[in-house]
């Protein structure tokens, strides 16, 4: 597989996230609203090298290996500046995440970059089937996946940055992304 393209949509610029990113991901980052629904481990309190960090000893070589496709999320109106991150993995039940900072949820914005890198997974890596993890109470996520056409396949239990809280999968096959297209 070649390096990671950048993508575009209509208002965002995806480009491949690197070790220079980390001092913008350390100042959007760690706040309540964007990591209490994340994995437990995500490190809480973030500590003040926790992006550096993740991205030298686990996003960067997991792209490095061909298993990961990291994301920085940037406005075209404002490129330089990063404002979230948008990935895919190679991992079972758990093939997208992303965050994007306060200032701009509610925007429509995640659903831009969703829908690009989904793409991407499909068309581009060949994959079949995308799922998704998320803590029940994540309502925004929950309501992305239900615009975006998947379905919720089970219900477990996950440990998340804010506690224990029921987990949904979600999934959409290529077939249905296409028809959806």
């Amino acid at each position: 597989m070649d390096d990671t393209p950048t993508l575009y949509t209509e208002r965002l610029i995806l480009r491949p996230l690197e070790l220079a990113d980390a001092d913008a991901i350390q100042q959007h980052f760690p706040h309540w609203e964007v990591v209490r629904y994340l994995n437990a481990l995500v490190p809480w309190p973030y500590p003040a090298d926790g992006a550096l960090t993740y991205l030298r000893d686990n996003a960067l070589p997991a792209i490095a290996r061909g298993e990961e496709w990291h994301w920085s999320i940037r406005l075209k109106s404002a490129p330089e500046q990063l404002i979230g991150n948008i990935s895919l993995m190679s991992e079972q039940d758990n093939n997208r995440g992303f965050w994007l900072g306060p200032k701009w949820q509610g925007q429509g914005l995640m659903t831009e970059a969703s829908a690009a890198v989904t793409e991407y997974w499909f068309n581009t890596l060949g994959r079949i089937v995308l799922r998704v993890p998320k803590a029940v109470p994540n309502i925004g996520s929950r309501r992305l996946s239900e615009r975006t056409g998947m379905r919720l396949i089970r219900t477990d239990e996950g440990s998340f940055v804010s506690g224990n809280f029921p987990l949904e999968v979600w999934e959409i096959t290529r077939e249905e992304w296409s028809l959806r297209r």
